[in-house]
């Protein structure tokens, strides 16, 4: 028997990071008495700022730039800018940087971007409006089907009637590209192939694998319509605002207060037992913004789950390991390409055959000789992260998994990020006035979710993706503990801040309450009635 807890609440949310902070807003909303309970002092998982490089620099720990919270109608419907969220622009969106110096850029019009691709390569600047307006065509559908549960019934028959049988069969044709193919069939240059590549790399797919061309193009097209928005003050700033939204809708948030296990009675969650011995009970349900493996093999235990779903994951398999590099410079960047100036994010490192080669690396262990690093000049995009002339700024590059500890192999890998960084802006490493290194491991340190370093809690790979994730089911929240809701990017749709896992997460906690509602209704009628 389970003892008796110390404090009880409708819902425990189980994490802080976004895709907590969303649940327990849209259980609050729903009236629910919800506890947040959060192992590290302050809220935001993986999206929260610090001053780490010098004084009065601040550097985004984590995430930086929310494309997809910005197009998200589940962050949208927080109307966060009430709780004192504001957002800012950097005047270009991203650039690709290639190693000879020259560069194409995704400017904030799709007018301007169409421009400079014409320039590059004539036919180019047509085909990226043709882009753009299928993009228009299948905006609203296509977000809503892929930030709700599987299957998402009224998304995809509305996203199928407004693109007829010719259109659904083309855009699904799109969706399984690599998105080395799609840049080859769609441009002639190697400007927007880059751009659609880069894109691509943000999740752990490499260039040639199948659904790729989804991610780049998605991306791309994010980019091209809200932009790469960053919070004013830092990504701290975000996570801010939802937790003044949820304590003012009547929610408790615990921070420094660490779960060491769910615990489980006749089946059901019941409540969570802290590190400290504390014990919250949970009336209704308890929703975990943790990574699948933590949750169901740690938290929860294999004995209380079915023997196929323990085998399934057993399978689980995790994304690439990051390493990040953050500094505090003296003065802006002093790119060799006009193109990097004034763009919030930057590619750089690799042409064409370089995303293969660095891919390559990441699949057979070696530290890769010209690593793909992606880059945020933070300062560039919002003037409140340092000092009048200065710019902070961050960069990262993806690893293999035998890299994530050897050091040998990570000072490698930085050093390699540094001296792309240096050929591209020459005197770069002049300008820095100090440098702060977070390998996998302190990634991991700092935020338990990113296990080595993994950013998207999982691979983005087809095969652990829609209703193989996290493990073979139905790709939506529940988990085989009933009252225990799956809320962090272990579940569908995954990585990234848009908050749908939370969300979702949510939306069938009170699901289920309102069945278990219905049910009780129904025998309760059953014997008022005669036979």
């Amino acid at each position: 028997m389970t003892p008796s807890p110390t404090s009880s609440a409708d819902a425990v949310v189980v994490g802080a990071g976004p895709n907590g902070l969303v649940a327990a807003n849209a259980l609050a909303d729903a009236g629910w008495d919800v506890v947040l309970v959060e192992a590290n002092d302050t809220v935001g998982g993986a999206v929260r700022t610090a001053e780490v490089t010098a004084p009065g620099f601040r550097n985004d720990l984590f995430s930086a730039f929310y494309p997809l919270a910005a197009a998200s109608p589940v962050i949208q419907d927080l109307h966060l800018e009430r709780h004192g969220l504001a957002w800012e622009q950097a005047p270009r969106v991203v650039t690709h940087v290639f190693p000879d110096g020259s560069a194409t850029p995704i400017e904030r019009t799709p007018e301007a971007t169409a421009a400079v691709l014409e320039e590059q390569a004539p036919g180019d600047g047509d085909a990226w409006l043709e882009m753009v307006e299928q993009w228009q065509e299948v905006r609203d559908p296509l977000l809503d089907a892929l930030f709700t549960p599987i299957p998402p019934v009224k998304a995809g028959t509305t996203l199928a009637r407004r693109l007829g049988t010719d259109g659904l069969l083309e855009f699904t044709r799109l969706a399984l590209l690599p998105v080395t193919r799609l840049g080859e069939e769609r441009f002639v240059g190697e400007g927007p192939r880059a751009l659609l590549t880069g894109n691509a790399m943000h999740s752990d797919l490499p260039p040639d694998a199948a659904g790729s061309g989804l991610f780049g193009w998605l991306l791309c097209m994010l980019g091209q319509d809200v932009g790469f928005p960053t919070p004013r003050g830092g990504a701290q700033s975000l996570a801010d605002a939802m937790e003044r939204r949820f304590t003012a809708a009547g929610g408790t948030v615990r921070t420094g207060a660490r779960v060491e296990a769910v615990e489980v009675s006749g089946g059901r969650a019941v409540g969570v037992r802290l590190t400290s011995g504390e014990r919250i009970g949970a009336r209704r349900a308890v929703l975990a913004d943790v990574d699948a493996p933590t949750l169901f093999n740690r938290l929860v235990g294999d004995e209380h789950l079915p023997e196929a779903y323990v085998r399934a994951l057993s399978r689980f398999q995790w994304d690439h390991p990051t390493l990040k590099l953050n500094w505090a410079l003296d003065g802006p960047i002093p790119w060799r390409s006009p193109e990097a100036v004034g763009a919030g994010t930057v590619h750089l490192g690799v042409g064409r055959h370089g995303f293969i080669d660095h891919s390559a690396a990441m699949a057979t262990g070696r530290v890769s000789r010209e690593p793909f690093v992606l880059l945020g000049q933070m300062t560039t995009a919002d003037p409140s992260r340092s000092p009048a002339g200065t710019e902070s700024v961050w960069a990262y590059s993806h690893l293999s998994h035998s890299l994530a500890r050897d050091e040998v192999g990570l000072e490698a890998t930085a050093e390699g990020m540094r001296r792309v960084i240096e050929e591209a802006a020459p005197g770069f490493a002049e300008r820095v006035i100090a440098e702060h290194v977070q390998r996998p491991a302190d990634l991991q340190a700092a935020n338990s979710n990113l296990v080595d370093g993994a950013i998207n809690a999982g691979t983005a790979h087809l095969h652990q993706q829609l209703v193989f994730r996290p493990a073979n089911g139905l790709g939506r929240p529940e988990t085989p503990v009933v009252g225990l809701f799956l809320a962090g990017a272990s579940a569908h749709p995954g990585g990234g801040v848009h908050g749908a896992c939370g969300w979702n997460a949510a939306r069938a906690a009170l699901g289920a309450e309102k069945a278990v509602r219905r049910r009780l209704l129904r025998t309760a009628w059953s014997r008022l009635l005669p036979s």
